[in-house]
This record gives structure tokens, sequence and C-alpha cells, in this order.
């Protein structure tokens, strides 16, 4: 792994992310900033948080291969990695059916992909793959430098591990609600959750494929379901279920915290696991 992450960083969706917030993340120890919601191919957002920080690493969760063609995008990482370089991990995906009509034979759109990608002069060691199921993530292994699973638990990143081996990068994203109280967490976890991961089909059928049920997912989640996708609880709770992950093979977990603030979470988790 060419471009050292830490053992966590944070997620926050592109319009979530700032230089503030940046700062603040490189500030509290955190190795990596993940750009979640499918940011555009120029990647102006990568350069912003960049420019405000000195040496956190930044990575996109993920640049959506639909939206933005390889070599729109490449030019993008050449043009970061000039100025930046070893900071940027670009991580692409192929998003999901329900969002793209033209969504066909995703596999090969991925390879497609990964080969204009190549032609654009992107290392394999600086390119990372959103993967799920057990022919993505060994693609993941092949022609990136690893996996990003997002809406996962431990299980599936020690199933990952697996499929991966060893030495190939797995930073699997984790949701995270700092409040003590089930209800009024799940509360905060359940629209984030339901809408739109419970209704796409990516994500139901991997849940599915780890032993959840059609009625874990339907009517807006099981308790269980979503207390597993996303922790709630005390920081040592939280922290506890965030290093389950390393423990199963993770080099890497993305904590996304959920709610209207996001820097007590935070905050709270650089004390329990960063300091």
């Amino acid at each position: 792994m060419a471009i050292e992450l830490g053992k966590i960083g944070i997620w926050r969706g592109w319009h979530q992310l700032n230089a503030d917030l940046a700062r603040e993340a490189e500030r509290l120890g955190f190795g990596a900033i993940w750009i979640g919601g499918s940011p555009d191919g120029q990647l102006t957002i990568v350069d912003e948080l960049l420019d405000a920080t000195e040496n956190i690493k930044v990575a996109t969760g993920i640049v959506n291969m639909w939206k933005d063609d390889a070599a729109t995008v490449g030019a993008s990482w050449q043009r970061i990695e000039a100025k930046h370089p070893g900071r940027f991990l670009l991580g692409v995906g192929i998003g999901h059916p329900e969002a793209h009509q033209e969504y066909q034979k995703p596999y090969d759109k991925i390879v497609d992909y990964l080969d204009g990608l190549d032609e654009a002069g992107v290392p394999v060691a600086a390119r990372a793959l959103a993967a799920l199921g057990p022919k993505v993530l060994q693609l993941s292994a092949e022609r990136t430098a690893g996996a990003h699973p997002y809406l996962t638990t431990p299980e599936h990143t020690k199933e990952a591990r697996r499929v991966l081996g060893d030495g190939v990068l797995l930073a699997p994203e984790q949701k995270i609600v700092l409040e003590t109280d089930p209800e009024k967490a799940r509360a905060i976890a359940r629209p984030t959750i339901e809408h739109p991961y419970l209704n796409l089909v990516n994500y139901r059928s991997n849940l599915l494929r780890h032993g959840w049920t059609e009625a874990d997912l339907d009517n807006g989640g099981s308790d269980a379901l979503i207390d597993a996708l996303a922790l709630h609880g005390d920081i040592d709770s939280i922290a506890a279920g965030i290093t389950a992950h390393l423990d199963a093979g993770a080099d890497h977990v993305c904590v996304q915290v959920l709610g209207d603030d996001p820097l007590p979470g935070y905050r709270a988790i650089s004390e329990a696991l960063l300091s």
C-alpha cells in the first residue's frame, strides 16, 4: 500500500466538507478524509482539502464511473498528484442500477474504466475500488490498491479480507451516532440508512449474503440491522465497534458521524483511538 492512510479516517459527503473541518481532522490525528457523495470529476474539493492541510491524506469514496469518464478523472488525479504528491487516493465505483438507465454489464464497465485510468497514468497504488461482492473485491485486489466497502459490518470485513488476501488495502466505512439512548440513536440513523441504501439492490444483496433477512431490510430496517450499520452508545462501545473492523482484517476504517454536528463524535473518537 503506497499511500499510508493510518488506522482511522473520517467519511463525509463532499457538500459537508470544507477547509476548517479538514484542518480539525488533521489536528485530531485522523489519517485520511474520505469524500463521499460522488464528487464531480474535476475534483476541486480535493484541491481545497489538501491545500488547507499539511499531511492528512484525502480519498474519494467514490467518484461514480457513470458520471465522469476516466480520462477526465485521470487528468484531475495528475493535477492533484503534481501539487500534493502521495496524498490523494482516487476511489472509484460503479454506483447503482436504480440511478442509471444505461447501467448494463457493470463488471465490464469497471474493467473498461480501470483500463482508462491506466491510459491516463493513474498508478494502481493510487486508486481504490468500491467493492462488496467477491467478484469485485477480487478485481480490486488485482487492479487497484484495494477495496472501499460501504454499509457493511465486521462480518463482511472478515470475508472481504479472506477474498482480498494479505497486503491489499481494505478500508470499510462505518457509521456512528454518539448517543446512549437507543431510540434517539435509531431516529438519527434510520433515515440515512433507509433512504437510499435499503432500497438499492447492491446493498440489499450484500446484506442478505451476510445473514440478514428481507424482514431486517424492509420497513426502515430492523433495530438490529440499524444498530449494526450505525453504531451507537458511549464512546467506549463505539470505539470497540470500530476496532472490530480492524480485528476482522481492515487496514483502515472510514468513520461517518451521523447527526447535525459531527465534531463532538470525531473528537471523542480521536481521544479514544488516536491519542
